[in-house]
Parts: C-alpha cells; sequence; structure tokens
C-alpha cells in the first residue's frame, strides 16, 4: 500500500462550463492577467510553486490545444470528501495570457521563454 500522488508541471482545467463538472474544475470564461482564479482538481496532485507554469484545457487525460496563459500557483490543499476521494483545490494568479494564433513556444519545460 502506498501513497498515490500525481506531481504536475501545469495546470488542465476544462472548458468553461463543462457539463457535469464544478465551476473550479473549469477554465474562467475569460481569463485576465494579474487576477486570481480558485481550481479544483481530483487527487492528490503537486504542483510546482517556484515560478510560472502553464495553464491548458483539457478534456481528460492531458491538454489539448495551445498553451493558454502563464500562471503561479498561489497555494494548494488537499480535502476528503465523503466518498473518501481526495480532492486538492487551490488558487492561480494569471501572468500572461496567450493567444491561440499566437505561433511562439512560451514553455520549454520550466523555462518560461
Amino acid at each position: 500500500m502506498g501513497i498515490q500522488v500525481e506531481f504536475n508541471p501545469d495546470l488542465c482545467l476544462r472548458a468553461f462550463e463543462t457539463q457535469g463538472r464544478k465551476l473550479e474544475e473549469c477554465l474562467p470564461e475569460k481569463l485576465e492577467p494579474r487576477e486570481v482564479y480558485s481550481f479544483l482538481k481530483k487527487g492528490q496532485r503537486n504542483f510546482w510553486f517556484d515560478g510560472e507554469i502553464p495553464l491548458w484545457e483539457t478534456r481528460g487525460e492531458g491538454p489539448v490545444g495551445r498553451i493558454l496563459a502563464s500562471i503561479v500557483i498561489l497555494g494548494a490543499t488537499y480535502f476528503r470528501v465523503e466518498d473518501g476521494d481526495v480532492w486538492t483545490k487551490g488558487f492561480y494568479e494569471v501572468g500572461e495570457v496567450y493567444s491561440p494564433d499566437d505561433p511562439r513556444i512560451h514553455f520549454e519545460g520550466f523555462i518560461k521563454r
């Protein structure tokens, strides 16, 4: 028996108002630089706190499309719900928002370009 933990070098959220998902599991309707948003992810997640990371949209099992924004995770905590599942809830601040038509590479690993 072990402790199941996932390490995330980025944050992937569902599209705005995805059916069957809580508001915090989804991207906001519009991302704004310097705004703080909450997030919710199933499982015990560890995020990098020492710099900016990419924000992606996901449909499950990883990102789709291009990086939407550069963010900083401000805090995250774990909690257990009645059915026994563990969730991670936290807050992130948006640094830059990227256009989907922008061909530039914004991150290479943890290095922001």
